[in-house]
């Protein structure tokens, strides 16, 4: 085996915000510090991530990734990318999937949703966040052996929590935080629905998106305008969990939920409807409570429950700790990412045809 590092590219044409676009910033991080990689990160150009990853000591280029007309830019980041010489490419998305081309690499594409598999037949290799993602990978026609399951880790950057009275809300009132994309697929407008049924209680709801004016719109309708909090894009989620009391994933899709491994990581209880990657998570009853999809009955029943017997969230978080510390941890994930890299340049020859 040679001894020159490995030399590894990630890429991503992602948005402004959003979950993916800061585990890829933290998945190279850590993968910058590892053992016999050397890395690039050639993302779309948006100053802040340019930025917090250099300063983490990534190796980074931005890029328009425009649509198919703006050839210039394309042929800018190929460029790019051939002269860097790479041993593997893993791409994030499909825009990144659609405009890298195949090479003198071998080509991954790492898939946190159930997306549509037209933008990634190209690739040699999958990485699926989920084992539910894996199998619609399979079943989408890419052979299994070359589909490989890897989780998230979360934030794991020690916080303090907030001041329960942060954002005009009552200190002495029971807490509740959800967070993510305003979107339909988060199902915020179950837990607005809910929260009626949970009497006396707060929710700080943390995200921006295309369902923010409904969701606005349905709290007022419910009489709820007192009790809620739209927080907007926050970049200190994990110190908004450290403050809550109990953490609400009430989403309708969600790929793998990263945003379960963050309650875990940082000791806020957790109840979540039964979506693909949440439900695949969160064993009910020992690291989570998990309620049907678009029923605010039973997601109020459970949330009342944990309110109820704070015993019952300690236990919960603890034991999510546990399992979070032995299979999802960032030393766990990015030592997984490392071994496989190191095995598919060895099997470099094996590229699909």
């Amino acid at each position: 085996m040679s001894d020159k590092p490995l030399r590894l590219a990630q890429v991503l044409a992602g948005a402004e915000h959003g979950g993916a676009e800061n585990f890829f910033v933290r998945l190279n991080a850590g993968l910058a510090h590892a053992d016999g990689i050397r890395e690039k990160a050639y993302i779309r150009s948006h100053p802040h991530r340019l930025a917090t990853l250099r300063e983490r000591g990534v190796e980074t280029e931005g890029f328009r990734f425009g649509g198919r007309l703006d050839v210039i830019d394309a042929w800018r980041f190929r460029s790019a990318l051939k002269r860097w010489q790479p041993d593997i490419v893993m791409t994030w998305m499909g825009r990144a999937s659609q405009v890298t081309p195949r090479g003198d690499y071998l080509l991954l594409n790492r898939l946190g949703h159930y997306y549509n598999l037209k933008y990634y037949r190209k690739a040699d290799y999958w990485i699926g966040i989920s084992k539910g993602i894996c199998q619609h990978l399979i079943d989408g026609g890419m052979p299994a052996e070359r589909v490989f399951h890897i989780p998230n880790f979360a934030d794991e950057s020690p916080v303090e929590p907030l001041p329960r009275s942060s954002f005009d809300t009552p200190a002495d009132r029971p807490l509740l935080l959800a967070a993510g994309r305003l979107h339909e697929n988060k199902g915020f407008d179950t837990l607005l629905r809910a929260l009626r049924d949970i009497p006396d209680t707060m929710l700080w709801l943390a995200g921006t998106g295309p369902e923010g004016p409904a969701l606005k719109a349905l709290c007022h309708e419910l009489g709820l305008d007192d009790r809620v909090r739209f927080l907007g894009w926050r970049n200190d989620v994990t110190a908004l969990m450290r403050t809550a009391d109990v953490f609400v994933c009430p989403s309708r899709h969600e790929g793998l939920g990263s945003i379960v491994l963050e309650s875990w990581a940082h000791g806020c209880p957790i109840v979540a409807t039964a979506s693909q990657g949440p439900a695949e998570l969160i064993e009910d009853g020992v690291t989570g409570l998990v309620t049907p999809i678009d029923e605010p009955a039973p997601l109020a029943a459970a949330i009342n429950r944990l309110l109820a017997e704070p015993g019952l969230r300690d236990l919960l978080s603890a034991q999510a700790a546990d399992v979070y510390a032995r299979q999802y941890s960032e030393a766990v994930i990015v030592e997984a990412y490392r071994q496989l890299f190191t095995q598919l340049k060895l099997n470099g020859s094996h590229r699909q045809a």
